[in-house]
């Protein structure tokens, strides 16, 4: 391969590997604009005024509550308390107890986070006794996705100890229609549950590093074009020297 044919292919390909990581970075940069706007929205909705019942089920589109504090009245319903298996809280490994909760006169339920409890490692399938209070009961907390779903094999499963919990399935075990969101109870660390739970945060840091890797890429690619392909050749390059006369 003659020096001009090997100097025009190593040119292409720092182009090329220099137009890659710098659009890579410029993607970058994009996604993290695209989650500052979703973690402005979500500061948004977490200032607002907390909701009643009222203001839950007059919501044409209950999705558009997500992240909004709630002040919400009503019953428990026990009986169909769920434990989701391997979630962890402040470290360590455990159950998120789940609970249905009727809203005060009937008029529509809800799944609600009510918290987490440690797993007893002697004994995988011992859950702990909680604590519910009977009655009209008033809970605070944030509207919230369902519980991220973890990997499992097969549909999706029943039973106190759960997996997952699919909201449609669960909407039919139990007989009534509940919401799409859930409530994530906050406050006081009561009935032997952690609240702990962690803040809403996208990520955008992360974005903002991975930036910088790509540019740093594109201009190392560029450095080391410039060094080996024009520094070093003109360096190199054997001066003419004048003719004695």
């Amino acid at each position: 391969m003659n020096a001009r044919l090997k100097f025009v292919l190593i040119t292409v390909a720092t182009l090329v590997a220099v137009g890659t990581t710098t659009s890579l970075g410029f993607w970058q940069l994009s996604r993290a604009a695209q989650k500052q706007e979703r973690q402005a929205s979500v500061e948004a909705q977490s200032a607002k005024s907390p909701l009643s019942a009222d203001g839950l089920l007059a919501a044409s589109n209950p999705m558009t509550l997500l992240h909004q504090r709630a002040r919400l009245r009503g019953s428990w319903l026990p009986q169909h308390l769920v434990f989701l298996d391997n979630r962890p809280m402040d470290g360590r490994v455990g159950f998120f107890v789940v609970m249905p909760f009727v809203l005060e006169g009937g008029r529509g339920a809800l799944a609600v986070q009510r918290g987490w409890v440690p797993r007893g490692f002697d004994d995988r399938s011992r859950v702990p006794q909680i604590s519910t209070p009977e009655g009209v009961v008033e809970i605070e907390g944030r509207m919230a996705l369902p519980p991220s779903d973890l990997y499992s094999l097969g549909e999706p499963t029943a039973g106190l100890i759960r997996q997952n919990l699919a909201l449609p399935q669960f909407r039919q075990e139990i007989g009534l229609a509940l919401l799409p969101l859930t409530l994530q109870q906050t406050g006081a660390d009561t009935e032997g549950l952690l609240r702990d739970w962690p803040v809403v945060n996208l990520g955008v840091e992360k974005n903002y590093g991975y930036a910088a890797q790509w540019f740093g890429m594109a201009a190392l690619f560029a450095a080391l074009y410039l060094w080996f392909q024009i520094i070093r050749r003109f360096m190199n390059h054997p001066k003419d020297s004048a003719s004695d006369v």
